[in-house]
């Protein structure tokens, strides 16, 4: 069967084909409109002017996943779109779009939430998929979240934030220290440079709740640490890429001891990794370095790295595994449906 992905949580207007058969998921398009470039000027996303950039290219991605995939809508079996968490003026778009061909091409239509979007992602082009019960470690711009799988569609949250996200902290940093926006690339690349020069830092930044008797993050803390030595030492400048690395290090350090200690205590069959940071290359290796070191017998999952940003790719394969597992289930009530940027898991 093919499902249409429509995601609009953000700043990226985006659609994409799937093409699947039992367990087995290809993604046949994945077309993104970005806004980076418009956003980037100030530092962060207007909301106001990404509501508007989606207006503008919500229809023709679609138009253009469906050319991309050489099928038409009447190839479709059902559309799944994010219906939340995000900016409710950018999500709007995307479920009115999503609604409107749901109705006028008499499609079932499928609401998927972003954060289960980012974990499904790792479920795209697998020989072999991850194995249940599973851990999903999920780092993005507003997520940093450990999620418990036991089978498919079945969630249990038993860490998160309890202030900024990890992406969201990697931006703000990134703002200190006059980098651009969006500041977890930019800050990747100088700790990466000072990760090769093979020097040993002597800049202290702390790990936020490393020894807390549960599995939340917090990473408020950290940016304020690094504020207070970026204060104190006047030569920070010179020291730029010593401060990424630390800063970055601490970030890195931080999610991979709460996912260890939650693996340990759940013992699930597979790890996943998800989200937006999930492309730093420097958590990958290290998250992946750690779990065959400490826990072999856990099978580790990373996504391509395309699907971890915001994509459709994701949301039309979260969509998909929800109707494999219902068949039966009547999607959508459209009285009952709606954005919400405050959607829970």
């Amino acid at each position: 069967m093919y499902i249409l992905g429509i995601e609009s949580s953000c700043d990226e207007s985006a659609a994409s084909v799937l093409k699947a058969s039992g367990q087995k998921t290809e993604i046949l398009s994945n077309v993104i409109a970005s806004q980076i470039n418009i956003h980037a000027q100030y530092g962060g996303v207007i909301p106001e002017i990404a509501a508007r950039e989606h207006v503008l290219h919500i229809l023709p991605t679609i138009d253009s996943a469906l050319k991309q995939a050489k099928i038409t809508h009447k190839d479709i079996k059902a559309l799944a779109v994010t219906q939340g968490p995000g900016l409710i003026i950018s999500l709007i778009a995307g479920v009115e779009s999503a609604k409107a061909l749901s109705l006028i091409w008499k499609k079932p239509l499928i609401p998927v939430h972003h954060v289960i979007g980012h974990i499904y992602a790792n479920f795209i082009n697998r020989p072999q998929a991850p194995k249940f019960p599973l851990l999903a470690l999920v780092v993005s711009g507003g997520h940093s979240n450990l999620i418990y799988m036991k089978e498919h569609y079945q969630f249990k949250i038993i860490g998160e934030t309890r202030d900024d996200a990890a992406g969201e902290a990697y931006d703000k940093a990134a703002k200190m220290m006059g980098l651009s926006y969006p500041g977890g690339p930019i800050i990747a690349k100088y700790a990466e440079e000072y990760r090769q020069s093979g020097q040993k830092s002597t800049i202290q930044l702390p790990r936020p709740m490393l020894n807390s008797p549960d599995f939340d993050f917090s990473f408020s803390g950290l940016k304020t640490a690094l504020l207070y030595q970026l204060q104190k030492d006047k030569n920070w400048k010179k020291r730029l890429s010593e401060y990424c690395f630390a800063f970055e290090q601490a970030i890195i350090e931080t999610l991979i001891h709460k996912t260890l200690k939650a693996a340990n205590k759940y013992q699930p069959q597979s790890i996943v990794l998800a989200g937006g940071v999930a492309a730093n290359s420097a958590l990958r290796e290290q998250l992946s370095s750690n779990i065959k070191d400490k826990l072999p017998k856990i099978a580790f999952f990373l996504p391509e790295k395309q699907y971890t940003t915001d994509n459709a790719a994701m949301i039309a394969s979260a969509g998909y595994f929800n109707y494999y597992k219902h068949k039966n289930k009547a999607f959508l009530d459209y009285s009952r449906f709606k954005a919400r940027c405050d959607l829970k898991i």
